[in-house]
């Protein structure tokens, strides 16, 4: 009996040891998994978010190209979602668009968190103290209870017990058909490396596709306007169908009417085409002439600058105006006019001497509107006016041709009335 106490004192001691060191511990989580990353030097921490994380456990490990270099810390959720906390060294150096993946050791092993490099975008900064790589970074893989799941619907009736039947059916089908077949392979070999020549066309016309398809969602709410009044344009069109079918035969008809005319004329109007040749030619010929004549001849009697002028405004005008008068009383004889006279020359119908009637003119001048007597037009109407010349010709130089510049002699009609000289 005595000396069993010792011993039993041992075991109590221990066990009072024992509970003593686990009191500090929060748990089995607490305690860092065998082989694990080291818990101490400088450290950081970030967070995954995973849509499911497995069987993942708080120690797990993480690592970086098939290295331990870090530890989940803890799980939590957050909302529909797992929250991961990932506790790192300072060493490790990844972007900060790095992806997260849950994986497994092996067949039946443990799981773990592998961080890498994004695949599919440029890196991106550097990951660092209390980053977040969201849940469209994060992914798992599968897992083997869902292979085994896959595999037993296929096996239990799912598609094994066909197979047999399908092997039947390719030797029935294949059963004197080789060659065919073989050259089916070979065109299909010639059709697959064409698709693969061109592919570079066939990934532009993809993209242009996209372009366009981009611009039609740009353009859904006028696309489904026009889809919408479609019906009544159409609705509009039905109506309208006898109308449109008349038209059409009424456009046969006159294409047919056409073709008539144009081939019993044909040769009419070659004829004439061939006899318009010369005056195309000439009009060729002619040039600029022509419509610069035509331009000149609508600015007469007035230039363009007359046309911009208004009531009671100014233009210039140059005129040139012939006041001989003998040569206006030449024009009046030469015209044979006659009429009513004035004073006593009574009526004058016919007379050949345009001065009968100047009396009536003339008295009309007066204060009192006398009669003036009639005037006998001397042979020589300018004579008394001129000094005379002698009869006698005195022989003169040839004189060079000049432009003109006299004027002829002046004469008052007193002078002319009087037939003598002032």
């Amino acid at each position: 009996m005595l000396t069993g106490m010792p011993g039993r004192r041992l075991v109590v001691a221990g066990a009072v040891g024992a509970v003593l060191t686990l009191s500090g511990c929060q748990g089995a989580f607490d305690l860092p998994l065998p082989g694990g990353a080291a818990q101490r030097g400088d450290i950081f921490r970030v967070t995954a978010e995973f849509a499911d994380v497995l069987d993942l456990v708080p120690q797990s490990s993480v690592k970086v190209n098939d290295a331990t270099v870090g530890s989940v810390e803890k799980i939590e959720l957050n909302g529909w979602t797992a929250r991961v906390t990932l506790r790192l060294p300072k060493s490790v150096d990844l972007p900060d668009n790095a992806i997260a993946e849950i994986k497994q050791t092996s067949l039946l092993g443990e799981k773990y968190v592998a961080l890498e490099p994004p695949t599919t975008a440029k890196p991106q900064g550097r990951l660092g103290e209390g980053d977040n790589i969201p849940i469209d970074r994060t992914g798992r893989n599968p897992e083997v209870e869902e292979v085994l799941s896959a595999m037993s619907l296929l096996l239990n009736g799912g598609g094994v017990a066909q197979l047999k039947t399908i092997e039947t059916e390719l030797n029935n089908a294949m059963n004197g058909n080789q060659t065919e077949i073989r050259d089916l392979i070979k065109q299909l070999n010639t059709f697959v490396g064409g698709l693969d020549q061109q592919k570079a066309e066939i990934v532009r016309a993809i993209d242009n596709i996209d372009k366009l398809s981009a611009k039609l969602a740009a353009q859904k709410d006028d696309i489904a306007a026009a889809i919408e009044a479609l019906p009544k344009g159409l609705k509009i069109l039905a109506d309208q169908r006898q109308q449109l079918v008349q038209m059409l035969q009424a456009l046969s008809r006159l294409g047919a009417v056409g073709t008539q005319v144009i081939q019993q004329s044909k040769a009419d109007t070659a004829a004439n085409l061939k006899a318009l040749e010369p005056i195309l030619t000439e009009l060729t010929k002619a040039g600029d002439n022509l419509p610069k004549s035509l331009q000149l001849l609508l600015t007469y009697p007035f230039p363009d600058s007359a046309v911009g002028a208004m009531k009671g405004d100014y233009t210039n005008m140059s005129a040139e105006m012939n006041l001989n008068l003998t040569t206006l009383l030449q024009n009046l004889a030469a015209s044979g006019t006659g009429g009513a006279g004035g004073g006593a020359g009574g009526a004058g119908g016919g007379s050949g001497n345009p001065l009968d009637n100047l009396g009536g003119i003339i008295g009309g001048l007066g204060n009192g509107g006398g009669v003036v007597p009639p005037i006998t037009v001397p042979d020589n109407p300018l004579g008394q006016v001129l000094p005379k010349q002698s009869t006698t010709p005195t022989p003169k130089p040839t004189p060079k041709p000049s432009p003109s510049t006299s004027r002829p002699p002046s004469c008052s009609i007193p002078v002319l009335c009087s037939g003598g000289g002032a």
